[in-house]
């Protein structure tokens, strides 16, 4: 396997490349491999953002955030039909983008919770068909995160245009990518093989769902920070019910735990080191393999920037109870939405606790 082979492996291929490799040269070779991908990423990511918030306004920093988390995957991802159809699937994502965060912004919660209906189901529509991907974690992660840093005026200008470019490079290095890939289906097969006895449309609607009326109850409560609701909700939701138990049981306790170091940091480093708390998250997710250190470690970037509006204490109360209520709110329901699907078709998927 060569250098560059090595720096495309994730961190689990990584590790077990290093686990299993005998000869001590080797596995020093890889381990040196696996530490510069690591730091390369974390530079590449924080030198996109920064460019993104210089050209753009701080404000839209997190579109440089979308625009990476989005390249990250379609780098590698397809959308199991033709190419140049896949496209099509991104020009729609990013149109959706662009439009349904600063749209529901401008709305009371109920009117919202339809857009937000609407905007995450053609998202899931758009992106997931290939399941295997997690297409949706990218996606309807950045339609959350815009929705939840959403800027007015000029600002919204140029993040629409900051969108706008990242769509068209998405779009170079998708092309570039899968352009020889082979191909079953086009982009109406997406719409044309929509069926609700479909696991993965199942999926899709209770995925929905659960994002949906998780953002609106947090904003009917009148609670900050709606998306983190959405967030954990997103991530807790896999495609089989069967796994979502074990992955909401991970959410809340290690979130708890990550709050608790932040804390920690918090109090121990010094204010001029605050700025960075952020990075040594991003470099702490990406020393991790499991979802449970990656969830430990991406509270440390929300929290930094949640810690200068709410304060510490504040951001720290809001996050764990946003994501315990979120954990256990995505069980419940997506059982209740389990017996519905039972009682309407008769073909319930299997639920194991």
């Amino acid at each position: 396997m060569t250098f560059y082979q090595e720096l495309q492996l994730s961190s689990t291929g990584s590790k077990e490349l290093i686990k299993k490799t005998t000869d001590p040269k080797e596995k020093r070779r890889h381990i040196l491999i696996y530490n510069v991908k690591v730091y390369l990423v974390v530079a590449f990511c924080f030198a996109l953002v920064t460019l993104f918030s210089t050209i753009f306004g701080s404000g839209n920093s997190v579109a440089g955030v979308v625009v990476l988390l989005a390249l990250l995957v379609l780098r590698q991802a397809d959308f199991g039909i033709k190419t140049t159809h896949g496209l099509l699937c991104i020009a729609g994502i990013f149109g959706i983008l662009i439009i349904g965060p600063r749209f529901t912004n401008t709305l009371a919660p109920i009117p919202a919770f339809f857009v937000n209906l609407v905007c995450i189901m053609l998202l899931m529509i758009l992106g997931c068909h290939n399941v295997i991907m997690s297409n949706h974690s990218t996606f309807v992660l950045g339609y959350l995160l815009l929705q939840g840093y959403d800027v007015t005026g000029e600002e919204y200008s140029m993040r629409v245009i900051s969108l706008l470019i990242g769509m068209a490079i998405c779009m170079a290095v998708f092309y570039k990518n899968q352009r020889n890939r082979p191909y079953r289906r086009t982009f109406l097969d997406l719409f044309r093989e929509f069926n609700l006895h479909s696991a993965r449309n199942w999926w899709y609607i209770r995925l929905t769902v659960m994002v949906s009326t998780a953002l609106l109850i947090m904003s009917l409560l009148g609670l900050p920070r709606a998306m983190w609701a959405g967030i954990a909700c997103m991530s807790v939701c896999l495609p089989f019910s069967s796994d979502l138990v074990a992955r909401a049981k991970l959410r809340g306790p290690y979130n708890i735990l990550g709050s608790l170091i932040f804390v920690v940091l918090y109090i121990v480093l010094p204010k001029s080191m605050y700025p960075y708390i952020g990075i040594i998250g991003g470099i702490g997710v990406g020393y991790s393999a499991g979802y449970a250190w990656q969830t430990v470690f991406n509270t440390f970037g929300a929290l930094s920037i949640a810690s200068g509006l709410f304060g510490m204490t504040g951001a720290v109360v809001l996050r764990i109870g946003a994501n315990v209520f979120a954990s256990i709110y995505t069980v419940l329901v997506d059982k209740v939405l389990n017996k519905i699907f039972e009682w309407t078709t008769q073909i319930a998927p299997k639920y194991e606790s």
